[in-house]
């Protein structure tokens, strides 16, 4: 066979190099059309055989599989060449635009306005431009640098994504109505709770209004049977008005509190007097009774108790304190509770009157130390704290809780200083100089009973600094310090701590009260009277029987 000579392999496309085409004030659309149609080229090519030479008869069918499947691999490479001027061009478009659309507003207000503060930031960050080439533009390249933080975020973002489903918030079951109520002279009902030996093998009563967002059901939380008829104590709590199964009382303050619970002790037949426990924000009900109904109380067992924030013997130290220990949240809740209180049922609904369940650390804006948390984290704290929110909110009403977290921050009526208070005498010069460096000859009217203030040195619910504050003002209560305790650890779920409590308030425990089984004495003697004659009958029947 002749050999022929070796046909020219087809050309790659070849295209006149472009220019860019400056924009002017707008987009030009020509440019892209004319880009779209060579893209619409490429897709799309002629027959190759146009491009090409007829083929000698010496051609095998090797070459020309050769040949074709060259002819594509140099089409797909001026496809993506044609792609990346297309591009080029788009962008160096869009960027004339936005120079364009620019020009000029440095001479507007708002750039005026700018130029200092944006000079002197970057005057500041100018250190920046040391690690950036010395041939780039500085602004450019910190633009191209924003774009790529910007792009890497939202790549993270995306890769990030949690697939794993997110358990929606229950809602709080509220029962059937289930308390037991009594009257009170006003027509309201109030609804309360009894724990440990009934009223007559009562050795010790207590009463204990519960804190905010809180129930009858609190009580000391975790208190075992056992322990209260070891001490023969009865634990009485009761839900506040318009709590729980309470009827509301708009018109309530401290004074009508502390009525509350005498008329309360009154109907359970709590003749002697009774002890009064007051935990956190419920101390503030534990408080007036102090001072409105001191003849009718034992003693006071205080946890947390609050103070109020802005009380006028509190110093500005001592408030700063306190102040400084709570979050953000819980600031702005106290200063609307005393400046807008109108604005409180916004965030109540959002919360705990939403109809779900929460935890006690976002509904009450708290911060809390390591064994506050290892508590609330436990089934035990949960389960208990579930049912104690849905029976406080089961009016559904928020009236009552901002009442109360007014009451928390207002006007008392009184003072802590007016609990205990230094008897006035009509004293002459020298005994008044002699009074002064005498502290034990002074006298004291108010409340005298025993108050008991047990504080976790790591609460940061109520801080130690409210603690110390009420040990100030009031000289007779003993102060129990407890070391890496918190608001909640010493007080709930602990048996130990319980029975250490008990033990402080009524020594060693001599059980319940027993008396004196008269009726089954008197059933004794009856039969004993009744058999003797029995006895001699069968005696007599027996001689009668040998004779």
């Amino acid at each position: 066979m002749t050999a022929t000579p070796e046909q020219p392999l087809p050309r790659p496309l070849q295209r006149s190099p472009r220019k860019s085409i400056p924009f002017r004030l707008r987009f030009n659309p020509l440019s892209l059309f004319l880009s779209w149609g060579n893209f619409s080229f490429l897709l799309h090519p002629p027959n190759a055989s146009a491009h090409t030479e007829p083929h000698g008869s010496g051609d095998t069918l090797a070459e020309g599989r050769a040949v074709e499947e060259e002819g594509w691999a140099q089409q797909a490479r001026g496809f993506l060449e044609s792609t990346a001027e297309m591009l080029r061009v788009l962008g160096r478009g869009l960027w004339d635009i936005a120079a364009q659309s620019l020009a000029g507003a440095e001479d507007s207000e708002l750039a005026r306005r700018l130029r200092g503060p944006a000079a002197a930031a970057g005057k500041r960050l100018s250190f920046m431009n040391e690690y950036l080439p010395e041939d780039r533009d500085p602004v450019r390249c910190w633009v191209v640098v924003a774009a790529v933080a910007f792009v890497t975020l939202i790549v993270l973002g995306i890769g990030s994504v949690d697939d794993t489903p997110v358990e929606l918030p229950k809602k709080l079951y509220i029962g059937p109505p289930s308390a037991k109520t009594i009257q009170l002279p006003d027509g309201r009902h109030l609804a309360y709770k009894e724990q440990g030996v009934t009223a007559d093998r009562a050795r010790f009563s207590l009463i204990a209004p519960h804190s905010f967002l809180s129930s009858r059901l609190a009580g000391i939380p975790g208190i075992k049977p056992s322990l209260l008829e070891e001490f023969g104590a009865r634990l009485v709590t009761y839900d506040l008005p318009g709590f729980g199964e309470s009827d509301p009382h708009p018109g309530r303050d401290l004074n009508s509190s502390a009525h509350d619970m005498l008329h309360l002790a009154g109907a359970l037949g709590i003749v002697d007097k009774f002890w009064v426990v007051g935990y956190s924000a419920g101390s503030i009900h534990a408080w007036s009774a102090l001072r409105h109904i001191p003849d009718r109380v034992a003693g006071a067992a205080m946890f947390a108790p609050m103070a109020n924030p802005y009380d006028s013997k509190m110093t500005k130290e001592e408030k700063h304190k306190t102040w400084e220990r709570w979050s953000t949240k819980r600031k702005l809740m106290h200063i609307l509770a005393r400046r807008f209180p109108a604005l409180l049922p916004l965030f109540y609904h959002r919360s705990f009157l939403s109809g779900k369940q929460g935890q006690p650390e976002s509904w009450l804006s708290l911060s809390l130390g390591k064994k506050d948390k290892t508590l609330l984290e436990g089934p035990m704290f949960n389960a208990f704290w579930e049912k104690d929110v849905a029976e406080s909110v089961r009016q559904g009403d928020a009236r009552p809780f901002v009442e109360e977290a007014v009451l928390q921050v207002s006007d008392w009526g009184f003072s802590l200083s007016d609990i205990q208070m230094q008897k006035r005498e009509d004293l002459s010069f020298f005994e008044l100089i002699k009074s002064l460096f005498s502290q034990a000859e002074r006298e004291w009217v108010g409340f005298l009973g025993p108050i008991h203030i047990w504080q976790g040195m790591d609460d940061r619910v109520v801080p130690p600094s409210v603690t110390e504050y009420v040990r100030r003002v009031v000289p007779g209560a003993t102060v129990h310090k407890l070391l890496d305790e918190g608001h909640f650890s010493y007080f709930s779920f602990c048996d130990e701590c319980h029975r250490q409590i008990f033990s402080t308030l009524f020594g060693i425990p001599q059980g319940p009260i027993n008396p004196v089984p008269e009726p089954i004495e008197v059933a004794s003697e009856l039969t004993e009277e009744t058999t003797v004659p029995d006895k001699a009958k069968e005696e007599e029947q027996d001689i009668s029987g040998l004779a």
